[in-house]
């Protein structure tokens, strides 16, 4: 299993092993179900990023499953919606050409990006899945984000999840994911 994404699965300032990734390989071993889980997230990354690098991993690592997990800093950068629609949908077709089975993770905005490019933002996701016909989580970070004391759960920048975070952030992922194991 392969984890393609940014600094939220690259446990951008938490102590190694407590970010959503290790935990999804503790849970995967309590669950009894044998994979390989390899990390190849990068700080910073974007969809462009992950689109370049996709292909030398997927030789390397021979994954059977993919997690998607960028398009954030895409936002954060105000990188064309059709770009970031365009490597995602690139990334999703170079996996399933090969038959591996693919968990694309969505991303929402702050809403002072305005509500038009946040509905915006949010819809490539569920178009490139749809299109494609891959699992997607709508939102990765439900119930971290969107809840009303939501700052507890961020580090000082508002914007990386605190290590308490990270049980509710793979609790979002496991049912998507669990689906796609069988």
């Amino acid at each position: 299993m392969l984890i393609l994404g940014d600094s939220l699965s690259a446990e951008y300032g938490l102590k190694r092993g407590s970010g959503w990734v290790a935990l999804l390989e503790n849970k995967l071993q309590a669950e009894n179900i044998q994979a390989a889980v390899v990390n190849a997230s990068i700080s910073g990354d974007t969809t462009s990023g992950g689109r370049s690098r996709l292909p030398a991993l997927l030789l390397q690592h021979r994954p059977t499953h993919l997690i998607i997990e960028l398009g954030a800093n895409d936002a954060l950068r105000g990188l064309p919606l059709e770009s970031t629609r365009e490597n995602l949908s690139q990334m999703v077709s170079t996996a399933r050409a090969q038959g591996i089975a693919v968990l694309l993770l969505g991303m929402q905005v702050p809403p002072n990006y305005g509500q038009d490019y946040s509905k915006r933002f949010a819809a490539v996701f569920a178009s490139v899945a749809k299109t494609h016909h891959v699992a997607l989580l709508p939102f990765f970070l439900k119930n971290v984000a969107d809840v009303p004391d939501s700052l507890r759960l961020f580090q000082p920048d508002r914007i990386h999840p605190r290590e308490e975070a990270h049980p509710i952030l793979l609790a979002n992922v496991w049912p998507e994911l669990k689906k796609i194991l069988k």
